[in-house]
């Protein structure tokens, strides 16, 4: 046989191989793929990779596997071009020569260990203005037990875990909540929401919104159930009672509805910010929630904003932090935030430092989709939240932890001059 015959060959025996039998794997982009590298040269869209024009763009695509293998990878795909395909030292050069959409061999590669692989697409030459589409990685001798998007939310799955720590709380009815929150250096990632103080209606933390903004963001849920906040009744929205300079005053949906403030505020990572959030039924049957920010830069408490939420009579309930990133384009780079010093002061005024958390995470990671999610203590004492970046070392959700910090003193508000801002 002589070899120019043997690419045309492989490409008859894979086609003819996946019409009779499907991969073991077949790992989609439009819920397993990035573009890790000249975001601007290709994208990823429901079908798949699609306008690859760029040849300085790299294209990454993520599965889990629970054990080692010698995975045979294909992809899944039509162009005319000859592109490279990457995965830890091992390099293929594929060429794509099909108008329709056909299987197309790559090789065999080495995984060693149980964890996630990456796989990395880039363009070499091409006969038109684009260098081909791609539906999927398929990977077969792998085994049956691996995790990636199937059968689940590109959307949600590309955006990857959401991750929570829930704080427990003392006997009695509470009223504040404090917290401090610090993003290392590593964790710092745009598109992600650090939320320190949430509570049984809403949330209140750090937003990084884009290279030149960033966010303190509160909010407060309906109790009417919608997606858009046009349809809240108007004897259910949510009351302004109180407005902090310079803070945007708005209403939000698509994930509940409700009011929404937010003061842009350029926090920065390293630095340690503390959170005060107030929620006190006003004996009408509404509640009040205050949120109370320290800017640490010009070292003073900055209102927020004080809402009022109709139809609800509750104190402080399910003290909560999370992370998550809002920018699914985005989903394969880490996040980590700390949170310290928790406190809890009831309604009668006592303080109580809150020392245990319990790990959660959300419908992406209990589906098995993702499994880069983790929660924990640090050494000195706090508690911390890591996801994205496809790192290996999970934490079960409900996992429970108890810090132990050797300071104890409550913190030292000044109450009358928190009510005049």
């Amino acid at each position: 046989m002589k070899k120019a015959f043997l690419p045309a060959l492989l490409l008859c025996l894979c086609a003819a191989a996946y019409s009779q039998r499907q991969p073991q794997l077949s790992i989609g982009l439009s819920g397993n793929g990035y573009v890790t590298s000249r975001s601007e040269g290709a994208r990823i869209t429901k079908e798949g990779l699609a306008q690859w024009t760029d040849p300085e763009s790299v294209v990454s695509t993520y599965f889990y596997l629970h054990n080692p293998s010698k995975a045979d990878l294909s992809l899944y795909a039509k162009g005319h071009s000859q592109i490279k395909v990457s995965c830890g030292d091992r390099q293929f050069r594929v060429d794509l020569q099909s108008d329709t959409f056909t299987c197309v061999p790559v090789g065999s590669i080495d995984i060693t260990r149980p964890g996630y692989v990456r796989v990395d697409l880039q363009g070499l030459t091409r006969q038109g203005a684009e260098f081909g589409e791609i539906k999927s990685l398929l990977a077969d001798n792998v085994g049956a037990e691996s995790a990636y998007v199937k059968d689940f939310s590109d959307y949600w799955g590309r955006r990857g875990p959401s991750v929570h720590m829930g704080y427990a709380l003392p006997e009695g009815d509470t009223e504040w909540f404090y917290n401090e929150v610090t993003v290392p250096q590593e964790g710092e990632t745009m598109h992600s929401y650090y939320m320190a103080a949430g509570f049984g209606e809403g949330y209140f933390g750090m937003q990084f919104n884009s290279p030149e903004e960033r966010r303190i963001l509160f909010s407060v849920w309906s109790p009417f159930d919608t997606q858009n906040p046009n349809d809240i009744p108007e004897d259910q929205k949510i009351k302004l009672l109180r407005r902090g300079k310079d803070v945007h005053i708005g209403e939000f949906g698509n994930e509940g509805s409700g009011g929404q403030s937010y003061l842009r505020y350029p926090w920065k990572a390293g630095e340690t910010y503390r959170f005060l959030m107030q929620v006190r039924p006003d004996g009408k049957g509404n509640t009040n929630y205050t949120a109370y920010f320290y800017a640490t830069d010009d070292k003073e408490w900055r209102l927020i904003a004080s809402f009022m939420r109709p139809h609800t009579d509750t104190w402080y309930t399910r003290p909560h932090s999370f992370l998550e990133n809002f920018n699914p384009e985005q989903g394969y780079l880490p996040r980590k935030v700390m949170f310290g010093n928790q406190w809890a002061r009831s309604k009668e005024g006592k303080w109580t430092r809150l020392t245990k958390g319990t790990f959660t995470h959300d419908a992406t990671g209990g589906a098995g989709v993702r499994r880069d999610y983790q929660g924990g203590k640090t050494d000195d004492g706090r508690f911390y939240l890591k996801m994205g970046g496809f790192f290996n070392e999970s934490v079960p959700t409900g996992t429970k932890f108890e810090c132990r910090p050797t300071d104890s003193r409550a913190p030292k508000i000044n109450w009358k001059a928190l009510k005049k801002l």
